[in-house]
């Protein structure tokens, strides 16, 4: 049923992006079918991403999913990037830490949780995990807001390239950690164990050629939306950082956040827990650093600078969600502090 719906979104919202953007329709409806349609959109992207990752076996298909795991955001950055939207692009890039921890674990542990009293997934993933989000977030995040109160802008943003590349390394390295070295260890316990069982949903052929259509197609509706952004700001009073921090974040990981919600229901916790624990590496350890070295390409280049209300926030959301799940259980209490810390800072920046 969800599938049908998100085809038809996807059919009917690609044409109207293309009908609504060449006759110039209110840019304030024009958001919100872009929208609509890039979620659509992201659900075949990850529906395709799933189908090649289980035809291509764990290691190459752990490999897509980092890459094509956050694609939808990713896209959306570079065209705000090349708009000269840093603010827009910092501030999605903290929406989407501080949704995956707090408003899909939150979800996730709270839907879960009125069905099952208790929901364990692996310690070991949840300790390696913590480790990784407390380098990505608190030291290769709080570094360079330290160091740029002393530096330039040239110094800094040489200071954010080499962070950058460090991060992408380190992160390649997590994945062969995690993939080849160790992977009999997170295996262990899990309910994924039996993934290589699983029949992948298309063909590879068709995966490939549905992933390459709606790439494209988020391409192009990716570059409309940025556009309007600026009018819709105006309209509901809404800030670059508010826009960044809940609406881009929400439209790029929509698609996945469903998911994750999904799993939990069905007491699949390791599944749920690699969505918003693994989302948020990715972004921190992937997506942010190759957004600094692409904006080395644009007129305006990005620092990995952030403002102090969205470093505390993804400080505190980090170390919430470390304290939460260390012990590699939840329940439905769990996830209801996790969610109202998140509408709690949802608050704040909509106020600033």
């Amino acid at each position: 049923m969800t599938n049908k719906i998100f085809m038809l979104l996807a059919f009917a919202g690609v044409p109207l992006s293309v009908i609504g953007s060449l006759l110039h329709w209110p840019s304030t409806l024009m958001f919100v079918i872009y929208c609509i349609t890039i979620i659509a959109l992201a659900s075949y992207m990850g529906r395709a991403t799933e189908s090649l990752a289980i035809v291509a076996g764990p290691r190459i298909g752990g490999l897509l999913n980092a890459t094509f795991g956050n694609a939808v955001e990713l896209i959306i950055s570079i065209f705000a990037l090349k708009a000269g939207l840093i603010e827009v692009v910092l501030a999605s890039l903290t929406g989407s830490v501080l949704g995956n921890l707090l408003l899909v674990a939150g979800l996730s542990f709270f839907v879960g949780g009125i069905k099952f009293k208790r929901q364990k997934f692996n310690e070991f993933d949840a300790r390696h995990n913590s480790g990784l989000l407390m380098f990505a977030i608190i030291v290769a995040f709080v570094i360079p807001e330290v160091f740029s109160l002393t530096m330039n802008e040239t110094k800094t943003l040489s200071l954010s390239v080499g962070i950058a590349i460090i991060l992408i390394a380190l992160y390649l390295a997590a994945l062969f950690f995690k993939l080849v070295t160790h992977r009999g260890v997170y295996q262990q316990g899990s309910e994924g164990a039996n993934h290589h069982e699983e029949e992948p949903e298309w063909g590879k052929n068709k995966a490939i050629f549905i992933l390459a259509i709606a790439t494209a197609a988020v391409a192009y509706v990716s570059e409309n939306l940025v556009h309007t952004f600026e009018t819709v700001a105006k309209s509901f009073g809404w800030t670059e950082l508010f826009i960044g921090v809940i609406i881009v974040a929400i439209v790029g990981n929509a698609a996945e956040h469903a998911s994750a919600i999904i799993m939990a229901y069905k007491n699949k916790m390791d599944i749920t827990v690699e969505i918003a624990v693994g989302s948020t590496l990715q972004i921190a350890m992937f997506v942010a650093p190759v957004l600094v070295l692409v904006s080395l390409f644009f007129p305006v280049s990005m620092p990995l600078v952030f403002s102090l209300p969205e470093l505390i926030s993804m400080v505190s959301a980090v170390l919430l969600m470390i304290i939460i799940s260390n012990d590699g259980e939840t329940n439905w209490f769990e996830g209801l502090t996790l969610l109202a810390a998140y509408f709690i800072m949802g608050i704040g920046f909509y106020l600033l």
